[in-house]
């Protein structure tokens, strides 16, 4: 007997209503709830005795499996799971539902029992395959693995210590997944031309692009080390203080950091705000040098905090050195000013 409990009343209680089990749907989870009877016994097989099912969710799009396992699952292991499972389903394995089968009766079969089920004196087992998958279970399944079509781990991760999810899809949505991928590789091949060797060629674009970055790196250091001397030139005495205090455009946040650092090793004394523009974004780094932030005068992390407010956004740092970002940019020339009427 099968009986449905509604959480409401309908609003009309004076007409007839028919219950109808959506078929596709039921179908799709008979699909996949199905499958994790077959990726618990694949799982098994390829991770040993120890796994157990921890927990799992089944709808018509995905399941979900948890089980006890000490380790993440390896590439490989992941395959052969999944080629078990496939292999299972091309069987066509015809399902063997018993019901109320005395329980010690099902032991006796090998049946698998759940976590943390309670069963009673008589219970339904569920075999595809009696050496390979019993187990005691009241959900819906399908008459032969065929149905599901195909198996399709997508991900495995850690949930607890000692219990990894698998989620994985079948049928239609696997389908689907396979077409999707195939049509994301039919698109590669177009942009690289169809070439006869697809990895090699991406390996190869993968080098290139490698050596490039290398050689753009090497005239980005050479034009901040132009900007760094730039910038030494135009140091001035204030109060015994060697200052620098200017706006630069450089292409990364390391640049500005290192130049920054060289600065300070030329400078003992230094006190330096650089207003910065990287990549259409406002940014202000602060130096303190060595024998000046023994003094405590400045404290390069209290003065970026100000002057972020003239580029609306926050920073810290380190009394020596600190730095931060905002969002306006044209906020750059007011914490110049300001730079300059704290340090006075």
């Amino acid at each position: 007997m099968i009986v449905h409990v509604s959480d409401k009343l309908p609003s009309r209680l004076n007409v007839q209503y028919r219950a109808v089990v959506d078929a596709k749907k039921r179908f799709l989870s008979m699909d996949n709830h199905s499958a994790t009877h077959l990726l618990h016994a694949a799982l098994r097989q390829v991770l040993g005795k120890h796994v157990e099912q921890k927990g799992s969710l089944v709808n018509e799009k995905i399941l979900r499996f948890d089980f006890s396992h000490f380790a993440a699952m390896t590439p490989e292991e992941i395959l052969k799971v999944e080629e078990i499972v496939n292999r299972k389903i091309r069987e066509n394995v015809q399902l063997d539902e018993k019901r109320n089968v005395p329980i010690e009766k099902a032991k006796g079969l090998g049946a698998m029992a759940l976590f943390g089920e309670k069963y009673g004196d008589f219970v339904r087992v569920i075999t595809f395959d009696p050496s390979f998958s019993v187990e005691l279970c009241g959900g819906t399944h399908v008459q032969a693995t065929g149905q599901i079509g195909l198996f399709k781990i997508v991900s495995e991760s850690s949930v607890a210590a000692g219990v990894r999810r698998i989620e994985a899809i079948t049928a239609d949505e696997a389908e689907r997944y396979v077409r999707n991928e195939l049509q994301v590789l039919d698109e590669l091949r177009t942009l690289l031309k169809n070439p006869k060797d697809l990895i090699t060629t991406t390996k190869n674009l993968l080098e290139e692009r490698h050596a490039l970055e290398k050689k753009v790196e090497g005239f980005q250091q050479e034009q901040a080390n132009l900007l760094k001397d730039q910038l030494a030139a135009k140091a001035v005495k204030n109060n015994g203080h060697s200052v620098i205090i200017e706006r630069v455009t450089v292409p990364s946040a390391d640049i500005l950091k290192n130049i920054a650092y060289g600065l300070r090793n030329q400078f003992d004394d230094l006190v330096l705000v650089l207003a910065a523009e990287i990549d259409q974004k406002p940014q202000v780094a602060v130096m303190i040098g060595e024998k000046l932030a023994k003094s405590n005068s400045f404290h390069a992390g209290n003065m970026v905090k100000e002057l972020a407010k003239e580029i609306d956004g926050g920073g810290g740092g380190q009394p020596f050195f600190a730095t931060a970002g905002g969002k306006n940019l044209d906020g750059l020339n007011a914490v110049i000013e300001k730079a300059r009427k704290l340090i006075q």
